[in-house]
């Protein structure tokens, strides 16, 4: 399956915003400089098209998706009733890679996506080695006897803070709703990106 594999420093320097969700303080100082020998340079005002453009290329890159799955996931939104830019946050919210780093088990949704695709990640004690797979409601993620003994998941353990649409105990978690709009804070405007596909 293709996915970036390159810097992703230069991913989140190229949105100006931390999409890694990481704390690194080269990352920090350099985040509202361009990548590239002439980033400073790179002042230009941008137009309607390239603000909508930036802000898919957040959303995009947030969630670690390429372009034709996130296209056709707007498309579908589209399709269905209620507001699409909550419904789209929604579904890239209870994807399960995204799932499994909403409740502490990875650093990164990089990581998160790692650990489903080899598979120590169980939704209702069934392996599931899908990232993209959609969590439901009550839908419990555990993780496979080999990886809860894995000194990195039980520190990230205590340093987590859970969201109000999920639960967890222990090495545990659960969906409890589908998420709001104003359950997270995201780097990007859904609205933009709704105006982008609509062209």
């Amino acid at each position: 399956m293709a996915r970036y594999t390159g810097p992703k420093h230069k991913l989140a320097r190229r949105e100006g915003v931390n999409i890694l969700n990481k704390t690194s303080n080269s990352l920090a100082r350099r985040l509202n400089v361009p990548p590239g020998v002439h980033g400073k340079k790179r002042t230009k005002k941008l137009s309607e098209y390239g603000t909508q453009l930036r802000e898919k290329q957040k959303a995009k890159r947030s969630y670690g998706l390429l372009e034709k799955q996130f296209s056709n996931l707007v498309k579908n939104m589209q399709k269905k009733k209620g507001e699409t830019g909550e419904l789209l946050i929604a579904y890239l919210e209870t994807r399960l890679d995204n799932v499994v780093y909403r409740l502490g088990f990875a650093n990164s949704r990089a990581m998160a996506r790692q650990m489903v695709v080899h598979g120590h990640v169980r939704v209702n004690d069934q392996k599931i080695n899908i990232p993209s797979y959609h969590v439901k409601e009550n839908d419990i993620i555990t993780l496979s006897v080999k990886f809860q003994t894995n000194p990195s998941i039980l520190q990230q353990e205590q340093e987590s803070q859970i969201l109000p649409f999920l639960t967890r105990e222990g090495l545990s978690g659960k969906l409890l709703r589908m998420p709001k709009r104003e359950d997270i804070e995201v780097p990007f405007s859904t609205q933009q990106i709704i105006e982008y596909y609509s062209r």
